[in-house]
C-alpha cells in the first residue's frame, strides 16, 4: 500500500499542465506550460511573451530576470491593460519599483507572481471579461 501511495505522490508532481481552451477561440488563453515554454490558443512559445485577450502575442525581448529593464516594461503601456500579470520566472521575484514606474505613472497596476500563478490568474481574469495583460518571463 505504501508503494502506490508513492507513486501516486510522484504522478502529482508533473510539471506540464494542460488547460482546456475556450470553445470560442476569440480570446487568447493559456492552453498549457511547461518548463521553458507556455502555449496560447495550442501555438507554443519558447521565448518570453506579452500577451493580451484580443490582441496579438507579442515576443517579450527578455531572456532572464536579471537582464529585465524599465523599456521592458514600458511596451505595456500601448497596449493600456487595467492590470499587468508579471510571470517572474520560476520562483517569484519582485521587479525594482523603478522598472515599473512607467505602469505606475499610467495607473495601470502590476501583480507579480511565479510563471504557473500568472498563467492561471491571466485565464482567470480574462474569462471574467478584465484587460488583462500577462508579461511572461521564459528564462532562455
Amino acid at each position: 500500500m505504501h508503494q502506490v501511495h508513492a507513486v501516486r505522490k510522484e504522478r502529482l508532481r508533473k510539471t506540464n499542465l494542460k488547460l482546456h481552451q475556450d470553445s470560442s477561440g476569440a480570446l487568447n488563453t493559456v492552453t498549457g506550460y511547461g518548463a521553458g515554454y507556455v502555449e496560447i490558443n495550442l501555438q507554443r512559445h519558447a521565448g518570453s511573451i506579452l500577451v493580451m485577450p484580443e490582441a496579438p502575442v507579442i515576443a517579450w525581448p527578455v531572456t532572464s530576470f536579471e537582464t529585465l529593464a524599465a523599456e521592458h516594461f514600458a511596451m505595456l503601456i500601448e497596449m493600456r491593460p487595467e492590470v499587468v500579470v508579471f510571470g517572474s520566472g520560476e520562483r517569484l521575484r519582485f521587479p525594482h519599483p523603478r522598472l515599473t514606474a512607467a505602469l505606475a505613472a499610467q495607473r495601470i497596476g502590476v501583480e507579480t507572481m511565479d510563471f504557473k500563478a500568472a498563467c492561471r490568474t491571466y485565464n482567470i481574469l480574462m474569462a471574467e471579461g478584465r484587460k488583462v495583460a500577462a508579461a511572461l518571463l521564459i528564462e532562455a
